[in-house]
């Protein structure tokens, strides 16, 4: 009876084990290390300590969210304040940035070199946080997102425009000024057969010099495109910036420009969409991004964009 007690006593090291073996290996009962015991004892001892000042249960019938600890510490109070003294230290200078913008637009900011860089800052931080994700970190676009870079705008790439843009979106529909156009499926929804928007294509494609006029393009093609095409992008194809209707002549295709992207973008008509961030960004950081996306690279002055306009018209009116 005695040796069934025995402790089992380990062969090499002379310790007693604790009877527990896996795969020929045997624990040893050593004691704990006596730092190791203290530094266990002081962590339940600031663990009951952290318990009493600081937030650390959940709920319990009756209470609201979590026990407040006697410092009523809350991070969530730490970061509110600490925006708030960021808006507070950088709102003199948005105030300046609004007033620049309103009085002399994007050339008032470009003048004031602090003004100019605090834009850029701004609006950067503003494009990462929301427009990156679709545009690209650098404004690049991609295929069915608008590259921000070049000289190619739907609606325009003035300062007010791109503001204007900014603000309302484009077909958000919960916001009742939003630009809006939209094309027509003209396969999806058999408004044409697959023949003629194959030679729709094929005259589209000659209106911007990628292809030789073909047989079917040139007659078929060419009548639907002015039946159909021409009351959005010009019976010359130009596009018509009133309208968010893109240029056909310019070789720039926001959904691809090979015959088949062509094609498939006359049979399926996209409708892509942009949030109105009025509301959603404040007016001051709205200004900031569009000063820097117009100061990406593709900004247009106003002359430009007034000049382009009358153009568009000017051709319209031929048309008829």
């Amino acid at each position: 009876m005695a040796d069934e007690h025995k402790k089992d006593v380990d062969a090499y090291s002379g310790v007693d084990t604790t009877g527990h073996e896996w795969d020929g290996i045997k624990e040893l009962d050593n004691p704990l290390p006596r730092w190791w015991v203290w530094v266990f004892y002081a962590s339940i001892v600031w663990s009951v300590i952290y318990w009493v000042f600081m937030p650390a249960w959940p709920a319990l019938p009756g209470m609201d969210g979590h026990t407040r600890g006697l410092r009523d510490h809350s991070e969530r109070a730490n970061v509110a304040a600490a925006v708030a003294e960021l808006e507070a230290s950088r709102a003199p200078m948005f105030t300046r940035l609004t007033e620049a913008a309103n009085t002399g637009g994007i050339s008032a900011i470009e003048a004031d070199a602090d003004l100019l860089n605090f834009a850029l800052a701004a609006g950067s931080s503003a494009f990462g946080d929301n427009c990156a994700t679709c545009h690209g970190a650098g404004g690049q676009g991609a295929l069915g997102y608008p590259n921000l870079n070049d000289d190619v705008w739907l609606w325009g790439g003035s300062f007010d425009e791109i503001r204007h843009t900014l603000h309302v979106g484009v077909r958000w529909e919960s916001n009742a000024d939003t630009r809006f156009s939209q094309m027509p499926s003209y396969g999806r929804d058999e408004l044409l057969s697959r023949e003629e928007i194959s030679a729709v294509t094929d005259y589209v494609m000659t209106l911007s010099e990628m292809i030789e006029p073909t047989e079917a393009g040139q007659t078929t093609g060419a009548e639907i495109f002015e039946f159909q095409c021409s009351a959005c992008h010009g019976v010359d194809g130009r596009g018509d910036r009133t309208q968010g209707a893109p240029n056909l002549t310019d070789q720039e295709w926001l959904y691809g420009g090979t015959r088949d992207q062509i094609y498939n973008t006359i049979w399926r008509g996209p409708y892509g969409m942009m949030p109105a961030w009025e509301g959603r960004l404040d007016e001051e950081v709205i200004t900031a991004l569009a000063a820097y996306v117009y100061l990406l690279g593709g900004g247009e002055s106003a002359t430009i964009t007034e000049a382009s306009a009358a153009d568009v018209i000017n051709a319209q009116e031929a048309g008829r």
